[in-house]
């Protein structure tokens, strides 16, 4: 079995603010046999991603290739031109980003999408490719599979949306597949749905993949062998099952630690009761679509939901994509009005939207969205992005904003200089941290938080998680926590609400999750957590029960 990738003395250089050129990819050399599925990991601005977008042949703004080959199918990538580099794309090496929202376009079909490197590269007549799709939606164990392709991206979740991506790469037949982060903003149901659907197309089409990600216990389900990145250089390539139960490296040990995140220590239910609501929810609901005659919308995202936040505390809501979690939020924020019950904050009832609210109200709320992609302005530098909320909410200009914008920056673990840069030209947990420091720039009392760690690598998760438990402590704030990882809710909430469908159907102390959920669906989402185990996803197919459960919620 020979080698389909061979990446030899790599270097990636990038010029600084400062006008410097720098490395940072230093001499890297990987190789990935057919067939076989490769994990890149490390933390964010280890290169991982810089290195897979090598394969075909790009690399980010302000940044070149200044030696070094990368052999696809033996063809270096470096070495051509453009033109032949647009053949080699599609065809031999496809790209699964880590955004399938940013990856489609809302104004076309989904079948559009997926057949157009079939266009492209006239590889097959259109009927012969929508069949071809079909099959691959099939494949990938997608919904109506004959008709899905109809819809357009908004209509479809977004597990769904992300084995579209796949599809989309995969119509080309290409010998190899560049994953980057696939799973990160999926709950962990659809996750299992989405591994177990590459697993299988990998295993079929005996493909070979580059599989970047900073989650090892998804890793762990996927990959044969393991190339463990930082600052640009290669720490440690080993077995799957070596590094996962033996690691040699001291970085590679600090990974593996910063999986398991410290447990929060359980709050006293009495004291949570005395202290006052910041924020209550009662009988809320709230929904799409044109409003019928009863006054609610054609269909309801959130219904009859009903908790309390104490001040000072956190509460995690967990469920699966379309549980209506993101709706919840979106409805306290005021960004999306609610059908029927009250939101109140600080004892006042807040009006249904934005435009009714004080500015003083929005001050102190503010959401952190999930997709820091889609939420950062990509036409404006960091510093503006932050300085507009110290202006908006505090009137804070010249020198003064400029420190309180480093001072931001230094809150988040991001160097003073990356203020001069654009979004496009960070790291995936660069701007989710640009994200959460926007927030911070209002000096709220609540943050409502959705998926702000699903991009981050596990040892700036770990370090964002203790920087929102110091700032927590320090100046009183409360949050609500929107997350799929279980492990980010059990280290930072105190309480934590369960969503299906729209609906609450449990709320616990974090501390019981694991052992005294009462409800068949919380146990699903906890049993249905990665581990960090080489066999889980095998055994979790062997669980008929379990499976049937996940295939049928």
């Amino acid at each position: 079995m020979g080698n389909i990738v061979e990446i030899r003395d790599l270097a990636v250089a990038a010029k600084t603010d400062s006008g410097r050129v720098v490395d940072i990819i230093k001499g890297v050399d990987i190789e990935v046999a057919e067939g076989e599925v490769v994990a890149l990991i490390g933390e964010s601005g280890s290169g991982k991603t810089t290195i897979a977008l090598t394969l075909l042949g790009y690399t980010r703004p302000g940044c070149r290739i200044t030696r070094g080959k990368v052999l696809v199918a033996g063809r270096d990538m470096v070495a051509m031109s453009e033109a032949e580099r647009q053949h080699v794309r599609g065809q031999q090496v496809a790209y699964v980003p880590q955004s399938a929202a940013a990856a489609f376009d809302p104004s076309q079909t989904i079948m559009e999408q997926v057949v157009e490197v079939s266009r492209i590269h006239q590889l097959m007549p259109p009927e012969d490719a929508r069949r071809k799709a079909v099959d691959l939606f099939r494949a990938l164990s997608l919904p109506n599979p004959e008709t899905i392709g109809a819809r357009y991206p908004h209509q479809v979740s977004g597990g769904q949306l992300q084995r579209l991506a796949a599809a989309m790469a995969l119509i080309g037949d290409p010998e190899v597949m560049v994953f980057d982060e696939p799973t990160t903003a999926l709950d962990v149901t659809t996750q299992i749905e989405v591994l177990r659907a590459f697993k299988s197309v990998i295993a079929d089409r005996n493909m070979a993949g580059i599989y970047v990600s900073h989650d090892l216990a998804v890793v762990a389900q996927i990959a044969d062998r393991i190339v463990v990145l930082k600052g640009g250089e290669v720490q440690e390539v080993a077995e799957t099952e070596k590094i996962v139960h033996t690691p040699q490296h001291a970085y590679t040990k600090e990974l593996i630690a910063a999986f398991h995140p410290v447990e929060r220590a359980p709050a006293d239910p009495r004291a949570m009761a005395q202290r006052n609501a910041i924020l209550e929810v009662k009988n809320l609901s709230a929904g799409y679509g044109p409003t019928g005659s009863d006054s609610q919308p054609s269909f309801l995202a959130l219904k009859d939901v009903t908790f309390r936040l104490a001040a000072g505390e956190s509460l995690g809501i967990i469920g699966e994509s379309g549980s209506g979690k993101s709706t919840l939020a979106r409805v306290i924020s005021g960004l999306l009005p609610q059908s029927s019950g009250s939101v109140t904050f600080e004892g006042r009832e807040l009006a249904k939207s934005v435009s009714g609210r004080s500015r003083e109200e929005l001050r102190k709320m503010q959401i952190v969205f999930q997709l820091a992609d889609t939420a950062l302005n990509p036409n404006r530098p960091v510093r503006a992005i932050l300085g507009r909320p110290l202006t908006f909410y505090h009137g804070v200009r010249g020198r003064q904003r400029e420190a309180e914008v480093d001072r931001l920056l230094d809150m988040v673990r991001l160097p003073a200089a990356l203020k001069h840069r654009l979004p496009s030209e960070l790291s995936g947990g660069q701007k989710q941290r640009v994200n959460l420091a926007r927030a911070l720039a209002a000096k709220p009392e609540l943050i409502l938080c959705d998926e702000i760690t699903s991009a981050l690598d596990t040892v700036v998760a770990a370090a964002i998680l203790k920087l929102l438990d110091e700032l927590q402590r320090e100046l009183g704030l409360s949050y609500m926590f929107i997350s799929h990882d279980l492990s980010t809710v059990e280290a930072i909430c105190d309480e934590v609400v369960v969503m299906y469908q729209g609906e609450k159907v449990e709320e616990m102390p974090t501390n019981r999750m694991k052992s005294g959920a009462e409800h068949p669906y919380s146990r699903l989402l906890i049993s249905s957590v990665p581990q960090l185990d080489t066999n889980w996803l095998d055994r979790l197919e062997q669980d008929n029960e379990l499976m049937q459960a996940v295939a049928g919620r």
